[in-house]
């Protein structure tokens, strides 16, 4: 919001402060937040009634400060979005998907702490 005089003020936030921004993707904005993203991005698949995906959405928000603009954060509702999570074969939550470049990277099914969520990134 500008402030009274209208006039925008240049961002106070810094890099470690807008690291843990994490965006819920739709079938509406997917393509552009994730097929066509300059950056790799990290899926979150999750249902609100699934107590290990609110177990993994905190580490998914740990890895999200952790790489700040250098990877995307993403979070999608199958419950929401069953299109999207047919689309990428989820049949079960918590999944993690690595992208980049549109393209699939790993994959992970179950709860992981954040520090391997590192290895969905490095294709073996």
């Amino acid at each position: 919001m500008p402030p009274a005089g209208g006039f925008a003020q240049p961002s106070i936030y810094t890099k470690e402060e807008t690291a843990m921004t994490v965006i819920t993707l739709t079938k509406e904005n997917f393509k552009e937040e994730v097929l066509f993203s300059p950056v790799p991005v990290l899926l979150d698949f999750y249902a609100d009634w699934c107590a290990p995906c609110r177990m993994q959405a905190t580490e998914v928000d740990k890895f999200a400060e952790k790489y700040g603009g250098e990877i995307k954060v993403g979070k999608i509702n199958i419950d929401q979005e069953e299109f999207l999570a047919q689309l990428y074969d989820v049949t079960a939550v918590p999944t993690l998907i690595s992208m980049e470049n549109g393209d699939i990277i790993e994959k992970s099914v179950g709860l992981i702490p954040h520090h391997m969520i590192d290895k969905l990134f490095v294709k073996e």
